[in-house]
């Protein structure tokens, strides 16, 4: 059976804990990451430096390392805020080796290879970029981080500048892959931040690969208020300009109401998957009972063991009888 050729787009949060999940399997990783942050750390470097902002490299770098413990430590760690102005080790590193190589995707490889990772990350752009959104009453706001902070129904996102290339590695990886994976994360500043970069949304939409989008478990404050998954996709559509998703993962369970007190004062809810609508659309819905696991501080998080097995297993479908049991909304 020949290797399986994963591509994950994204960046956050949700993209490395999904990296550190799936390197567990025999499969070959490759991670296309959001370079348009412009908080802290990464910010500072990016601004002061001129180059692609380096925090959800260094995060899906650590995900995907096979080194000692005490390296991949040192890597993350972050200095207090009076010393070296609160950076983290490994956007100082990335930095470094930006100004050795010259080149930002260069810098990216030789870490990697330095953490011995297993897969590739690749930035969606070898260029510095910033994130600005159109939100639907006209205004514009410059800025990955000041994007959720209007707390208004966006209309679009889109870089500037607008004509940067993609790494060349992203497309090969797009159209060798054999699964492509989009989400979890942040729906506009991680997904689809990386859809912008003029080739990418080209490259996804000629792919005979299957995608499959993995639905957020809460909505976002700021930026998907009141989102169901139909809505997450028809954001993900109108970026890249025609349907494009074979595969949904998105969950259906019911929480208590500690759980949405705790979210409501977050401005969040529940993210609805009306499968019945989505399966009409010619799109193949997968859940789990187990996908969502709930915290004592009634926090909700993708189970990542359990996510990742489900995509290992979407994977397989072609060369393996492991089928899902798909489950519909009572």
């Amino acid at each position: 059976m020949k290797r399986l050729k994963l591509v994950l787009i994204g960046g956050g949060t949700g993209l490395s804990v999904l990296a550190r999940g799936l390197k567990q399997f025999p499969i070959d990783i490759t991670t296309i990451v959001t370079v348009a942050d412009d908080g802290g750390s990464t910010g500072k470097i990016r601004n002061e430096m001129d180059i692609p902002a380096p925090g959800d490299i260094r995060n899906v770098i650590s995900a995907l390392s096979e080194t000692e413990p005490v390296l991949k430590q040192l890597f993350q760690y972050r200095f207090k805020e009076d010393q070296v102005e609160g950076h983290s080790l490994g956007n100082l590193l990335i930095a470094a080796m930006t100004n050795i190589t010259d080149d930002f995707g260069h810098a990216v490889k030789e870490l990697s290879k330095i953490l011995s990772i297993k897969g590739q990350v690749i930035p969606s752009t070898n260029s510095s970029v910033s994130l600005k959104a159109e939100m639907e009453d006209g205004e514009l706001v410059y800025g990955e981080s000041n994007i959720p902070k209007r707390n208004k129904r966006i209309k679009r996102v889109f870089l500037e500048p607008e004509d940067v290339e993609p790494m060349e590695e992203a497309i090969q990886a797009i159209e060798e892959a054999d699964l492509i994976v989009l989400g979890p994360g942040s729906l506009y500043t991680s997904v689809i931040s990386n859809l912008c970069v003029k080739g990418i949304s080209e490259a996804l939409v000629r792919s005979s690969a299957p995608k499959l989008y993995v639905t957020n478990v809460m909505t976002q404050s700021g930026e998907t208020n009141h989102y169901t998954a139909s809505d997450h996709l028809r954001a993900l559509y109108e970026h890249v300009g025609e349907p494009f998703i074979d595969y949904v993962i998105c969950g259906t369970q019911t929480y208590n109401e500690d759980v949405l007190e705790r979210y409501r004062r977050e401005n969040a809810e529940p993210v609805i998957c009306e499968i019945e609508e989505l399966e009409k659309s010619g799109i193949e819905v997968f859940t789990s009972q187990d996908l969502v696991e709930i915290s004592s501080e009634h926090y909700v998080r993708h189970n990542t063991q359990v996510l990742s097995k489900m995509i290992y297993e979407i994977a397989l479908r072609d060369t393996s009888t492991i089928e899902f049991k798909r489950k519909k909304d009572s």
